[in-house]
Order: structure tokens, then C-alpha cells, then sequence
């Protein structure tokens, strides 16, 4: 009988996002929307799709051997885990999300001082409620069972609330007093299923495909030929072609750099390598990248 790894995936807002770096890693993950344990074209693995805020509480207690969720859930559940590696995407960017104390924006509220015997809404309460007891405030923290943006306005003084542009809370006419935390999705495994030689192996190679497909999306590979004659003054004045490829090509005093750069970069970087004597430029997307 083959060895299994159960593995945790988020269910819900980030649900999407993840599959996707899973697909980039490798990983093909089907979603039926009758069940919670999808396909997956690894016999190794057995996938569960949980809420993200539940993931480190089965990791800890043993059901899942390993498991994604963010940092701000580890936090909020305080999941004793062993945190494998962290991963920077959401679900529409590639920024941390970010816990806020937010308030009205004609609130006389200007610090977390002013909300002293006044209520918050949030779904982090226990983080909320460690967040007030180190500036020593003593208010309300009840837990939001959504609509909490709304609740800022009419229900409670202010709210504690998760944003990664602050798109939202500017249309709903919010503030922001201060941040409680950053968070990111974090791979994270159960202590016991760590000192398997075994699963920490398998553990170890999904952390390493999944850290390869996400430094891919922000590079890209360029391709280039160049008379040797030029070489020299192509990479003393381009500092990302520091460490190319260079290869010779069947026509004498010509040869072939590669080389992979950030993908931000190249519109500046482009006209820069024409002007210095390149053609048959290449640009070309990755599916991973390890180091």
C-alpha cells in the first residue's frame, strides 16, 4: 500500500489562487462541488479542502499532515506547527494581507487610545483582543459573522478587517487607524508528521515546487545573439546580464546569450540590447524557477 501525505488546501477566497500555484507547481487539482476531497494526479497525496481559518487546527492535531493557510490564522487559532515556507500570493495580488483597525472616516476615533469601553467588530477576535490588551485599552471585541464593513457605520465604533489594496474600505467611506498584522500564506506541517522521514521529504518537494512556480511569475527568459565583438560592452553596461549563458553559434564571431531577468525590467531593457548590437531577441515566459 503506497504512502500518503493528506494535505490541507484552502477553501474559499484563496481556494482559486492556490490550485493555480498547485497547477504551476505540478499538481493537477479537480474541484468537484459535490465533494471535499478533489483529484489530484498524485497517488502520494490526498487533498482536503477546509477553510482556511480551520487548517492549523488540524494540522496541529494530527488530521492533516501539512496544510495551507495564512499566518494571520496560525495567529489567531495560536496552532503550535511548524511553519515550512511562506508564499506570497492572494487572491488578486501579490501583496500580504494586512489586518486594520478601521473606523468611520468622520469618526473622531484618531488612535487605538480613543476606543477605550467602545465595541469592535471583527472575525479575529483573539487577535483583536492581544492587539488592545498591549496598548492597555479595555473595549468590546464581538466576533462578525460577515458584512462588516457595514457594521462600522452602524452597529459598533469601529472594526478590525483584512484588506490588501484598501479598495474596499475606501468605497465603504472607511478609515484606517492602525495595522495589527501582515499576513501571507504559509505551507505548514504537524510536528509529528515533520520527523517522518518520509512525509518531511514529500513536504520538502512541495514547498520547493511551489517557491519555483511562484519566483516564475515575477521572470522572465531572454534569448539573444550578439557579435562577439560586442559581448563585452553588452554586459559591462547591463547589469542584469551579469551571469548569462553564452554559446557559441555555427556562424564564427557570433554567439548566443540567455539569461533570465524580471519580467518589470524588460520594456526598458529590450531597446537597450538592440542598441547594443543584439538581435533575434526572445523573450519568453516560465513555469518555475529553482534555485
Amino acid at each position: 500500500m503506497s504512502k500518503k501525505l493528506r494535505f490541507g488546501l484552502p477553501k474559499g477566497s484563496l481556494q482559486e489562487a492556490t490550485i493555480e500555484k498547485m497547477a504551476k507547481a505540478g499538481f493537477n487539482i479537480q474541484v468537484s462541488s459535490r465533494s471535499y476531497i478533489p483529484y489530484v494526479d498524485d497517488d502520494e497525496l490526498e487533498i482536503r479542502l477546509i477553510r482556511a481559518q480551520e487548517i492549523s487546527r488540524y494540522v496541529e492535531h494530527g488530521y492533516l499532515d501539512c496544510g495551507i493557510t495564512g499566518y494571520d490564522w496560525i495567529i489567531e487559532n495560536g496552532s503550535k506547527v511548524h511553519e515550512v515556507g511562506e508564499f506570497l500570493f492572494s487572491k488578486v495580488s501579490r501583496r500580504a494581507a494586512r489586518w486594520v483597525l478601521c473606523v468611520p472616516e468622520d469618526s473622531p476615533v484618531k488612535s487605538v487610545k480613543d476606543l477605550q469601553g467602545k465595541r469592535i467588530a471583527t472575525e479575529v477576535v483573539n487577535l483583536t483582543k492581544k492587539y488592545l490588551k498591549k496598548h492597555g485599552v479595555q473595549a468590546e471585541v464581538e466576533f462578525s459573522w460577515g458584512a462588516t464593513e457595514m457594521k462600522a457605520h452602524e452597529l459598533v465604533d469601529a472594526i478590525v478587517e483584512v484588506t490588501e489594496t484598501g479598495s474596499s474600505l475606501r468605497a465603504n467611506k472607511l478609515r484606517i487607524v492602525d495595522e495589527l498584522l501582515s499576513s501571507t500564506p504559509r505551507l505548514i506541517a504537524n510536528y509529528d508528521a515533520w520527523k517522518d522521514s518520509w512525509k518531511r521529504k514529500k513536504i520538502e518537494t512541495l514547498s520547493m515546487l511551489l517557491k519555483g512556480a511562484l519566483d516564475a511569475e515575477s521572470k522572465v527568459g531572454l534569448k539573444m545573439n550578439i557579435a562577439e565583438k560586442n559581448l563585452k560592452s553588452l554586459l559591462k553596461n547591463l547589469p542584469a546580464l551579469r551571469n548569462p549563458t553564452i554559446s557559441n553559434l555555427s556562424l564564427k564571431g557570433w554567439i548566443a546569450v540567455e539569461t533570465i531577468i524580471d519580467e518589470h525590467v524588460v520594456r526598458e531593457l529590450i531597446p537597450q540590447l538592440k542598441a547594443a548590437g543584439a538581435e533575434g531577441i526572445i523573450e519568453y515566459p516560465l513555469n518555475k524557477v529553482v534555485y
